[in-house]
């Protein structure tokens, strides 16, 4: 057995059914198939279902969106809006990703600064 182990990598989800009100924290990448209505923080990727709601703010380092979106994403690297996807938001992405279908409505800025680091580190 090696002495260098390697943390392994939380995987986080919110199932269909279940709603969340406040602040989420994850240190890995975490999955939304349910309702949160809040702050969500990741330090990973952040996933949200075709099912998935999301009512606040979300600040992550990449994210895969397929369901709905109200209020602020900071994403450090790399935001994938899917068809499925409904968003009203102010996005703030390094790189952004629209298939065919999505519905975006809001303010997109993909400027060269760093998009919120402070706010993803712990």
């Amino acid at each position: 057995m090696s002495s260098n182990q390697e943390t392994p990598v939380r995987n986080n989800l919110i199932g269909n059914g279940t709603t969340i009100k406040g602040e989420i924290n994850a240190t890995g990448d975490i999955r939304i198939d349910g309702t949160i209505i809040g702050t969500l923080k990741s330090s990973g990727k952040v996933v949200i279902g075709q099912q998935g709601i999301v009512e606040g703010d979300i600040i992550c380092n990449s994210s895969d969106v397929s369901g709905n979106v109200k209020g602020t994403m900071r994403v450090e690297e790399l935001t994938t809006l899917k068809s499925t996807s409904r968003l009203e938001v102010e996005l703030y992405t390094k790189q952004l990703l629209i298939e065919v279908g999505a519905i975006f409505t809001g303010k997109c800025d993909m400027s060269s600064q760093k998009v919120a680091p402070e706010a993803i580190k712990k």
